[in-house]
């Protein structure tokens, strides 16, 4: 992704954590916060030594989690920062249990279009 699609410092992670509305399951958290002027959507992702304790491990989440976003990008709603907060199950997902995770965590948040379906993923 993009560098203009990321959220970075440490400011804008706290403003989107603390003012944001957030959703989860089991695997993931979903702090979102709508930014009506922007064009596009932006994304903060955490995952913790708590999840993994090899850094290996945690940078496969990251992979998983943005690659995920690379393939949802045209159906989540472009006005919105999020965060995306990996929980400790989440490190024995593989690629496509993450994104089923991923989708299940967006559509809870409201972040997906209504017109998405399972079958395009």
């Amino acid at each position: 992704m993009r560098k203009s699609y990321r959220i970075k410092k440490e400011a804008e992670f706290q403003n989107v954590f603390t003012t944001g509305a957030s959703m989860a399951n089991r695997n993931f958290v979903v702090c979102h916060l709508t930014v009506p002027a922007q064009k596009h959507f932006r994304v903060g992702i955490s995952v913790g030594k708590k999840v993994g304790h090899t850094a290996v491990l945690r940078n496969q989440i990251k992979r998983y989690i943005r690659q995920s976003l690379l393939e949802l990008k045209p159906y989540l709603k472009q006005d919105v920062d999020f965060l995306v907060i990996a929980r400790k199950p989440s490190k024995d997902l593989d690629f496509f249990e993450t994104k089923k995770n991923l989708i299940h965590v967006f559509k809870l948040a409201g972040l997906l279009d209504k017109d998405f379906e399972m079958t395009k993923s």
